[in-house]
């Protein structure tokens, strides 16, 4: 049986909380002060709901932050995520490459590791292009085996899977699994 999968969408929410001098009541308007920022939101919601699960979390990485020049944005985001799974649960960072250039691709695996996530992941499978075998050498090269690459999106056939784990990587997502060992057995590889 495998286990559950929980995709984390979108960007880190936080709680905004104030230090208040009673605990207020129903309607009661309190002057509060000193700011506290925590993390919240769906993103701690679903790294708590996955750790539950005993899940593994596929995120989306944050790109527009990223392109906007806020890598710790980013890795905020990712690092939520990732201490709320507290090791229970791997945590896949995916960058959906097909947006990014050679240097945020590098960048983004970079942010990633710093965060703690467990996978780099090349694509969610609906951007405009999956996997490449280029973009799969440049990942593993970034983690430097401090995380794992996943290359998802686009893996159809066995000659595709080939050059992915040629290129470096620890796991495929595909879902033509099934026709790829067929074709596998059928070669004798």
């Amino acid at each position: 049986m495998t286990a559950p999968r929980v995709t984390v969408m979108g960007s880190f929410v936080v709680d905004l909380m104030a230090r208040a001098p009673h605990l207020p009541q129903a309607g009661e308007t309190v002057k509060g002060d000193g700011f506290l920022i925590g993390p919240g939101g769906k993103g701690s919601n679903q790294g708590v709901a996955a750790h539950k699960a005993g899940a593994e979390v596929d995120m989306v990485m944050n790109v527009g932050a990223l392109k906007s020049g806020e890598p710790r944005r980013v890795e905020d985001d990712i690092r939520v995520v990732v201490e709320h799974c507290d090791g229970k649960a791997l945590v896949k960072v995916i960058l959906e490459c097909c947006l990014l250039s050679d240097s945020e691709k590098v960048d983004a695996c970079g942010i990633a590791v710093a965060a703690g996530a467990d996978f780099v992941k090349t694509s969610t499978g609906f951007g405009s292009g999956g996997a490449t075998a280029h973009d799969v050498k440049l990942m593993k090269d970034a983690v430097s085996g401090r995380a794992r690459v996943k290359a998802s999106g686009g893996i159809r056939d066995l000659q595709t899977a080939i050059e992915m784990i040629d290129a470096g990587a620890d796991r495929l997502g595909t879902s033509n699994g099934a026709s790829i060992v067929d074709e596998a057995r059928r070669r004798g590889v």
